[in-house]
This record gives C-alpha cells, structure tokens and sequence, in this order.
C-alpha cells in the first residue's frame, strides 16, 4: 500500500476510507481557518470540493463525530511524528532533549493541525479527563524513570516534572496564537536548558 494511502477500516472501501479522510483533512483546515465555532458541514463541503454536505452526512453522524476524528487523526500525526523523533537514543537525558525539541518542532511544522487542535480545545471540543491526561504523559513519566534508575536524573516527583514538561511543550501552541513570529527553535533550546539543570543530578 503506497505510504500516503490510508488504511482500510473495517466494513469500509477504500473509496469510503479515502472520503473520510477527505472530509476529515477538510475540517481540519477549516476549523483552523474560521475556528470550531464557525466551521459548518457547508464550509468543509465546499473545501473538500464536495457537491453536498449530504456526502459528509453519510460519512459522519454529527459535527461532533466529525471533529472527534480530526482530533484522533492530529493525535495519531503526532503520535507517529514522536514515535520517530525517540527512537533510537541511548540515554535519557538525549530521550528527554528528543521529547522536548520534537514537540515543539511538531507545532513548528503543523500549525494547520495545531491551530485546528487548540481551537478545539479551547471552546470545549475535547472531553479531557484524567485518563487522557494521564495517556499523555505516560512516555514522558517513562523516560524520566529510565534516568532516575540511570542515576543521571535526581530525584523528583515523576508525575510533577513530567506534567510540568508536558504544559510547557504545549506552551507555543498558545503563543502563536497571538504571536506568529515567534521563534520556536530559540523556545525548544531554552525548554532544553531549564529541564536538563532542573531533572540532572547533583555533581
């Protein structure tokens, strides 16, 4: 199957595979556009390049089954963007310099998706609960432990330092929203130095 395809889902074609996808990349772009609470059926028809909103009305129940998807399709960019950026490393003070310049870089290079996903979420389209707070920092609490047992780590409260880590790679995401030239290579660089002199043990 060619890289850019996407997968078939179960009880679906792959042309009603591939139309989803259409649809969801569409809401996407628009929401990141015209923001959640302006974005109809009509303007992501007209996105999409398609002649009916009953075409989307087939594919998904709802506006909120809709971008439920386009929120699980940004997770899964970013989950597999990650997934790369961590593979590999040796140790973990590297694994944690990964975590942090590859999220930022994530935002850097998907403001679309980002912009999309903020919005979202600021106007109450994501039901985040624990369990979904705690999925996302799982990888982040694992990598802090590997350096805590390696002894290049001190001593601190996992769920603190990687809640801390994760709020703060999450932090451009805010800003550009009010402040598209910022620079986010100087942000991940300056995210690096605070938590390497604030997770590294004493010498």
């Amino acid at each position: 199957m060619p890289a850019n395809e996407p997968p078939r889902e179960p009880g679906r074609t792959f042309t009603e595979v591939g139309r989803r996808a259409q649809i969801v990349a569409a809401a996407i772009e628009t929401i990141a556009e015209l923001g959640y609470t302006r974005t109809s059926f009509a303007q992501i028809a007209k996105r999409a390049g398609l002649s009916s909103t009953g075409l989307i009305s087939y594919h998904f129940a709802s506006k909120a089954e809709l971008f439920e998807q386009a929120v699980l399709q940004i997770y899964g960019e970013i989950t597999a963007f990650m997934t790369q950026r961590l593979e590999g490393h040796t140790t973990a003070s590297a694994a944690l310099r990964a975590y942090i310049e590859g999220n930022v870089e994530f935002s850097a290079t998907h403001p679309t998706q980002m912009k999309a996903l903020l919005d979202i979420f600021v106007n109450g389209g994501i039901d985040y609960d624990e369990p979904k707070e705690r999925t996302a920092v799982s990888p982040l609490e694992q990598i802090l432990r590997w350096g805590q047992e390696s002894g290049e780590f001190r001593d601190f409260d996992v769920r603190v330092m990687a809640t801390s880590v994760q709020r703060s790679v999450e932090g451009p995401n805010f800003l550009l929203a009010g402040d598209t030239t910022l620079d986010l290579q100087a942000y991940a660089r300056e995210l690096v130095t605070l938590f390497e002199r604030a997770t590294r043990a004493d010498t």
